[in-house]
């Protein structure tokens, strides 16, 4: 097995961060066959372990998964939810929509006051903020539509992990410590990763029982077992002691979607990516239409950092005014995600300056929505971009009494007024305001990138023609059937695709998509290898509050004085998401992987 650590972390102890960069002159994970980058190295290397055992990408995605549960408490899950995008090597691409509900009685205005102003907390700690998780439902429609080895087989890393315990790392020592003052508010937390107060310290073996327990009931009978059941009344009862309102009949309505990825294309490659609930993928795929005919000239340069801000305050404007749950909204991603609307978009930013207010677009008239990512290939091409989530670190707070497991917090998600921001500083309309059994919107943004070959036609789902129909079939089983007048989302019909090239995903928030169209934008236009697209300095601007956000490294004072001069308000800090991404070369098939260093990810392979 092929596997690497990261040192960064001592090494921007020990030296200036410039130095400490050039010291590192991180090169990405090399492997023949499989490789698998995630946040934490055991949950890397169950994925090649299943892998290696005869499981496909998706085998080795669903171990990661439940894997990152055990040994990546602060994001890894089962009490959360997320986005599972697959390209599948005989030539078709799905997106397994896992993405939490608001329980049967959430109401719109659930987390105001009297006066109609937002409670501080309500949406973000504790119980209310919970919604149904989707985790365990999404990862086991995963591997028994896609998968081979089978359920119980890909979950035998992840019992291991829990019952015979890991090493705790540096990372999740120190990333317990920063959330316990949220994690020693609930009982069953503060006993679990507090130790009543005696906190792990690196080195020491964390073993969690209770977990085990929970992980051999889903491996021996299946996701019932989590929404049904003993773990289903341990939820429910510990959401009736925190007055919560999610029940035991919320856990049984729950149920994951296949639904079609969102295809656009930019310059030669076809990008696969996620549809609404996420906004991630629509606001990557206008991004990059708005930039496919400009000269970015170099990367980190005034011009460069400028075209693409301008890009992001565009989309992100949309982002607040448009996207939702398309089970429940209209959503215009047709007009979106069009050619002609990136057009206007790209004349007003070629005609305007900084400074001036960006407002949402009207794409209908162009018509015809804390986290973890992990990224898997295999040996036969096969492709799986993950991103799931407890929304913030440790989620809640709560802890399953007797199960073991975090629960999100990711009602904050939704717009709980619309107009104001979440915890991410998000501005969301009312397209994204709660209701019973609605998704929030989300910015994660699984993405796979493919080579297209010369002459290649364009399969439907890019939305370059203007078309109209933005209805997408979804494969549900026992699903209850959303409002027949709610349009779903356009995306690719079943054709061939193309060979992979990159892999692709981020944690982080609101950052989530510009992490994504930069690491993108590294490896596609500006030719760098995958690891220097990863390493390389970022930037984020969400439109509200307008402020062009730039890590502490790579930007020159000269270009940091030519934004100024241009009218950007500029704030500073230390790093920016974290991405896991793998590029596969088209010439010779070899994988390479790039664990981000701002974390404490891995790229194992074999």
């Amino acid at each position: 097995m092929i596997h690497r650590r990261t040192a960064l972390l001592l090494l921007f102890i020990c030296f200036p961060p410039a130095l400490a960069t050039e010291a590192l002159a991180l090169k990405p994970v090399a492997a023949r066959h499989g490789l698998v980058v995630s946040s934490e190295s055991h949950a890397s290397e169950a994925g090649v372990e299943i892998m290696q055992a005869g499981g496909n990408a998706v085998d080795a995605a669903v171990a990661v998964g439940f894997a990152l549960a055990v040994t990546h408490p602060y994001a890894g899950n089962l009490g959360g939810g997320g986005f599972m995008l697959i390209s599948l090597a005989r030539g078709e691409a799905k997106l397994v929509d896992y993405r939490e509900e608001a329980p049967g009685a959430a109401s719109r205005n659930m987390y105001l006051d009297s006066k109609g102003d937002p409670v501080p907390q309500a949406s973000v700690v504790g119980a209310l903020s919970v919604g149904v998780p989707g985790t365990v439902a999404g990862l086991a429609l995963a591997e028994e539509k896609y998968g081979r080895l089978g359920l119980s087989r890909v979950m035998e890393p992840a019992i291991r992990l829990a019952e015979d315990g890991f090493s705790v790392s540096y990372w999740l020592s120190e990333s317990v410590k920063d959330a316990r003052e949220l994690l020693e508010r609930f009982d069953e937390s503060r006993r679990v990763f507090l130790r009543g107060g005696k906190l792990y310290e690196p080195g020491e073996v964390f073993k969690q029982p209770e977990l085990g327990k929970t992980l051999r009931l889903i491996a021996q009978n299946g996701p019932d077992a989590f929404y049904q059941g003993r773990t289903a009344e341990a939820l429910a009862g510990t959401m009736a002691k925190y007055h919560g309102i999610i029940t035991t009949s919320d856990l049984m309505h729950y149920h994951a979607k296949v639904r079609q990825p969102l295809v656009g294309h930019f310059r030669g490659y076809t990008i696969v990516t996620a549809p609404p609930p996420s906004s991630g993928g629509v606001a990557l795929v206008e991004m990059l239409n708005i930039l496919e005919p400009l000269d970015l000239g170099a990367p980190d340069s005034f011009h460069s950092i400028h075209l693409i801000t301008e890009a992001m305050r565009r989309a992100y404007a949309d982002r607040a005014s448009y996207l939702g749950d398309a089970d429940f909204v209209r959503i215009p991603v047709a007009g979106l995600t069009s050619a002609r609307y990136a057009a206007d978009l790209r004349r007003q930013i070629l005609a305007g300056k900084a400074d001036q207010p960006t407002q949402a677009g009207n794409p209908a008239s162009y018509e015809s929505s804390q986290t973890t990512h992990y990224s898997v290939v295999d040996a036969e091409g096969n492709a799986v971009s993950n991103t799931y989530t407890l929304n913030g670190g440790y989620g809640s707070g709560i802890t399953v009494e007797g199960a073991g497991f975090l629960l999100n917090n990711e009602m904050d998600d939704f717009a709980a007024k619309p107009g104001s921001p979440n915890m991410f500083g998000l501005v969301q309309g009312e397209a994204n305001s709660v209701a019973p059994r609605k998704r929030p919107l989300s910015s994660m943004t699984p993405t796979v990138v493919l080579q297209e070959d010369s002459g290649q036609v364009r399969s439907r789902g890019s939305f370059d023609r203007g078309e109209t129909d933005n209805r997408v079939p979804e494969e549900t089983a026992g699903q209850t059937k959303p409002d027949p007048k709610a349009p779903e989302v356009a995306g690719t019909r079943e054709s061939p695709l193309p060979r992979v090239r990159l892999v692709l995903g981020s944690p982080g928030g609101g950052t989530i998509i510009n992490t994504v169209l930069q690491v993108l934008l590294n490896v596609l236009v500006f030719k760098m290898d995958v690891q220097q697209g990863v390493d390389a300095p970022r930037f984020h601007n969400q439109w509200l509050p307008d402020t062009l956000l730039l890590e502490d490294r790579g930007f020159s004072g000269d270009t940091l004085g030519m934004l100024k001069a241009a009218g950007y308000k500029l704030t500073v800090r230390g790093s920016i998401g974290e991405c896991q991404a793998i590029e596969i070369n088209p010439e010779t098939g070899w994988r390479f992987g790039a664990a981000d260093p701002r974390g404490d990810g891995e790229a194992a392979g074999y």
